[in-house]
């Protein structure tokens, strides 16, 4: 950690939620998205993806050679460490852009702050670690928003670009495809431990690493590779997010629980119960889609839930996927290969164990 929130101030304390976990549950959005209706069309540029699409981020086409990725997102504290904080929530915001296969350009800081009760200079170490990840991505943080707020939230608003020919959606998942993950799971209960001050250093400094680190070799391996379909895996969990690609693509998947990758003492944590609410209420939200077998762990079955902030890439890549994958493992990306997608009801999951 390269900056310390100083000892009286706990940020994790100031909020309900951390991180990812904060979002709307995913019945909800889906309610409120339903809500909408019909919307306006509005002339102008050709809208490659949109709002009805649901996928990571809006693009836009600006010529045959070049589209526009925009996207925003932001959140409560997810660690105590402000400048931690920053880092986390740039590679989250950024990681949409990555998502959809493009490169991040500038970003605009989004921020929510108690000024009478948290010094300036915690949001400006916030701001710094923000700055410092974006830049490692090659992105410039250009000015942005602040308002006064009891419960401080930051985030960014990001603006990419991509070849329009070479996107990565939620709807190219097709039968057959095999299923690769680029980061472990668990950060939701490490960070909910955290809150509860049962979270140990080194566990809590493991999925900081995993946080802060940019999807964007594991995008730019996809699309160098061919790869079509993909996306995030942030507050809805592994499951909820594969639930959208596979039903946005028309089809269904076996996951193979064994073979995914979990953060250093996430399963201890969550068979003592630091389960946050965004996990517990995927949870709910997912049990008429996801079909889990009884021999899998209950503490796995959770951590498949376990809604996470900047989270890995979900690929669904053609088999074999081997190349793919020792070309992403050699630009030091911990990919695995989780699954398959299988022909059945659009967006069903069967999770089964010890394949």
């Amino acid at each position: 950690m390269s900056e310390t929130t100083p000892p009286a101030v706990r940020l994790t304390t100031l909020s309900p939620g951390a991180g990812c976990a904060c979002k709307l549950p995913q019945s909800s959005l889906e309610q409120l998205m339903n809500g909408f209706g019909a919307l306006p069309d509005v002339p102008g540029p050709e809208m490659i993806v949109g709002l009805a699409e649901g996928d990571d981020a809006a693009v836009i086409q600006l010529d045959s050679g070049q589209a526009l990725i925009l996207t925003t997102d932001f959140f409560t504290p997810i660690v105590d460490d402000a400048y931690d904080w920053g880092r986390i929530a740039a590679a989250n915001a950024l990681s949409d852009v990555y998502a959809m296969g493009g490169r991040p350009l500038v970003a605009l800081n989004l921020a929510a702050w108690p000024g009478d009760e948290l010094p300036l200079s915690m949001l400006a170490s916030v701001m710094k670690g923000a700055a410092a990840t974006a830049a490692s991505g090659g992105c410039a943080v250009v000015g942005g928003h602040t308002i006064s707020d009891p419960v401080p939230k930051y985030g960014m608003a990001v603006l990419g670009l991509a070849a329009p020919s070479r996107l990565l959606t939620i709807d190219r998942a097709r039968v057959g495809d095999e299923l690769v993950l680029t980061k472990p799971l668990g950060t939701g209960v490490v960070v909910t431990a955290l809150k509860q001050g049962a979270a140990d250093r080194m566990t809590v400094e493991e999925a900081v690493a995993s946080m802060v680190a940019l999807n964007e070799a594991a995008s730019e391996v996809a699309v160098s590779m061919g790869v079509r379909a993909a996306t995030d895996v942030t507050g809805f969990g592994l499951l909820g997010h594969l639930r959208r690609m596979l039903k946005a693509s028309g089809v269904a998947a076996d996951l193979d629980a064994d073979r995914v990758p979990l953060l250093p003492d996430a399963r201890e944590l969550a068979a003592k119960g630091y389960v946050p609410g965004g996990t517990r209420a995927n949870m709910d939200f997912l049990q008429d889609w996801v079909q889990i077998s009884v021999a899998v762990d209950e503490e796995v079955a959770i951590l498949l839930h376990d809604a996470q902030t900047s989270g890995g890439l979900l690929m669904s890549v053609p088999s074999p996927s081997s190349d793919l994958v020792e070309r992403l493992r050699g630009r030091g990306v911990a990919a695995a290969v989780i699954g398959q997608v299988v022909p059945g009801t659009p967006g069903r999951i069967n999770v089964r164990a010890g394949v």
